[in-house]
């Protein structure tokens, strides 16, 4: 008889009360369900936002964990008095995943600006993951699965775009490259994708910072004194990984078939090219944490929030690869 594969439990932040994340939450979890026998989820937020979860489904495999509102939300106006809510909604999702309550969890998108306007201090998902769950270095990395046929691809293929520097102004981004910082993600990329993504002997790509990645020091020497060091240290852990890549021609087409994961230098090398062929279907994951964390690659879309026009594609994709790498882990453990 065939085993059946274990429960996952996933918890989904159902993120800026006044956006789309309670609406496309709700949407993608009961397609997800129908799909996944062997997953329960529990939605976190507001009752009144979450009401429609109760109809359809099997309320034994999607619950409602009640966070209420600070104050009163309106679909499209963002208030500043709801912004420790949500950071609310991802303490309890981090402590459940922590206590393995919880096998992974899925953010819904947030808006910085008014967690900030509250008063709390608040760079992105990122980092606060990073800083709650005690961890100095944490990579955010995009992934969406590419067709087969798109730009001549022989079958299907996930696309993983990797960044060793996140939400930092441009002028910064030199400064803020080390050898170090550098190795580190390096590192982190090929753990999380050996021990989350099942890939035994990860390839990684690295790319450059400057135009022709240096052009032999002509257009910068960052390639020759910190990229391509700490490229050469992680090749001798025994590390699949070569570079640096000039950033225009890193994601050609044959690469694409070969490579699974690209690490960029900054937020737009990187994620510029990966939005423009992915359409908005990606999942942002964490790695580098103790827990299992994906998220929409999109905002709050304060401009349809309410109206149920949404795509919960983005979402439901999350709560998949949120699954898949929760279920990887566990039959490695096991």
């Amino acid at each position: 008889m065939q085993q059946l594969a274990p429960l996952v439990k996933l918890v989904i932040t159902t993120g800026e009360p006044a956006g789309v994340g309670p609406e496309v939450s709700i949407a993608a979890a009961k397609q997800f369900l129908l799909e996944q026998a062997n997953a329960s989820i529990t939605l976190l937020g507001d009752q009144n936002l979450l009401n429609k979860v109760t109809q359809d489904l099997n309320a034994e495999r999607l619950q409602v964990e009640a966070v209420p509102l600070i104050a009163a939300a309106t679909p499209g106006i963002l208030n500043a008095q709801n912004g420790p809510y949500v950071i609310q909604l991802l303490d309890r999702a981090i402590d459940g995943c922590l206590a393995k309550q919880f096998d992974a969890m899925v953010t819904a998108p947030i808006q910085k600006s008014v967690i900030n306007q509250a008063g709390l201090s608040f760079t992105g998902h990122t980092e606060y993951l990073a800083q709650r769950c005690g961890v100095n270095h944490v990579v955010m990395m995009l992934s969406a699965t590419l067709d087969k046929g798109f730009l001549g691809l022989s079958s299907s293929r996930d696309f993983r775009v990797a960044l060793v520097t996140t939400h930092l102004p441009l002028q910064q981004v030199p400064a803020s490259l080390s050898r170090e910082l550098i190795l580190d993600t390096i590192q982190i990329v090929q753990r999380d994708l050996q021990l989350k993504m099942g890939i035994t002997k990860p390839v990684i790509h690295v790319s450059g910072l400057n135009p022709h990645a240096g052009e032999s020091g002509y257009l910068g020497r960052e390639e020759i004194e910190v990229i391509s060091p700490a490229i050469e240290a992680a090749k001798k852990m025994g590390i699949r990984v070569s570079g640096p890549y000039p950033g225009d021609t890193m994601f050609e087409p044959k690469a694409l078939e070969e490579v699974d994961a690209f690490i960029a230098m900054y937020h737009d090398q990187g994620l510029a090219p990966f939005k423009f062929v992915t359409f908005g279907g990606g999942v942002n994951i964490t790695l580098g944490l103790p827990i299992i964390r994906t998220s929409v690659d999109h905002g709050t879309a304060l401009d349809i929030a309410g109206k149920g026009i949404a795509d919960s594609g983005s979402m439901l994709e999350a709560m998949c690869v949120a699954y898949q790498m929760a279920l990887t882990k566990k039959q490695l453990v096991n």
